[in-house]
């Protein structure tokens, strides 16, 4: 018998963006991004509920169209987390119980990354977990490509844009892990988090993740093979689509396109 408490994903949707407005509602083979999100996130089968969150009219009566489980959240919300401890304390989860925030840009996803992001909740002191893939060291010299350093229980020792860990020697050795933005919290520990105020690492580096490790808040790193496909801009639109078109686990067939 399964070890893990009740799961929970909330798909935080807001239609307004600098880069990309209304991008919830962008058309992808004949359904709203936010469709494909959820639908894939419904096939992790260790998630009790799925439940999409937004601000904006616009998408949650698209939503309810799709007949697609939708909460309508504040608009004063500054960042995803927020709207989904919000949907989260209106759903009444339970202190123990996990949390997904599953990114709304992400149609591509693979539900087994959400599998592997609950199942170190199994130990009752997990409170924090994300993903990391191993990538190249040409890749880790991006800055947009966030890094993650571990320790040896795969517990977050440090996140950063910049190359970690640092070759000294002047080689690329070692091995280099990017950061794949998807976070699995106990309520309790996304409440905390929510309540805290932003450190110094967390605004030199523009990453919200190192206000926990600044907390004391350890995040412990799955590691996975799988790459993912966020949805930025729009011309982000077409490569999505090829690569979501090449999947054999298609949720959209000809039946249930419009």
């Amino acid at each position: 018998m399964s070890l893990l408490p009740p799961c929970y994903g909330i798909i935080p949707a807001r239609y307004a963006s600098g880069r990309f407005e209304g991008k919830p509602l962008a058309a992808i083979l004949g359904k709203p991004m936010f469709w494909h999100v959820y639908n894939r996130a419904n096939q992790c089968n260790q998630l009790n509920k799925v439940v999409l969150a937004t601000d904006d009219e616009r998408i949650f009566a698209t939503a309810e169209e799709f007949n697609i489980d939708v909460l309508m959240t504040s608009s004063t919300h500054t960042c995803g987390t927020e709207r989904v401890l919000e949907a989260a304390q209106k759903l009444k989860i339970p202190g123990n119980a996990v949390v997904i925030n599953i990114q709304g840009d992400e149609p591509a996803l693979e539900p087994a990354m959400l599998e592997d992001l609950v199942e170190p909740f199994q130990c009752r002191d997990v409170q924090v977990t994300t993903l990391a893939r191993e990538i190249s060291f040409q890749e880790a010299r991006n800055p947009d490509q966030v890094k993650v350093v571990l320790d040896n229980e795969n517990r977050a020792l440090y996140f950063s844009r910049a190359v970690i860990p640092y070759p000294r020697s002047g080689e690329p050795d070692g091995c280099y892990y990017g950061h794949i933005g998807i976070y699995a919290f106990r309520m309790h520990a996304l409440e905390r988090y929510v309540s805290l105020t932003s450190g110094i690492l967390e605004k030199k580096e523009k990453l919200e993740q190192l206000r926990l490790l600044e907390h004391g808040i350890p995040i412990h790193i799955v590691k996975t093979t799988y790459r993912s496909h966020g949805v930025d801009r729009p011309e982000d639109i077409e490569l999505v689509t090829k690569i979501m078109s090449k999947k054999h686990d298609m949720t959209v067939s000809p039946e249930n396109m419009p």
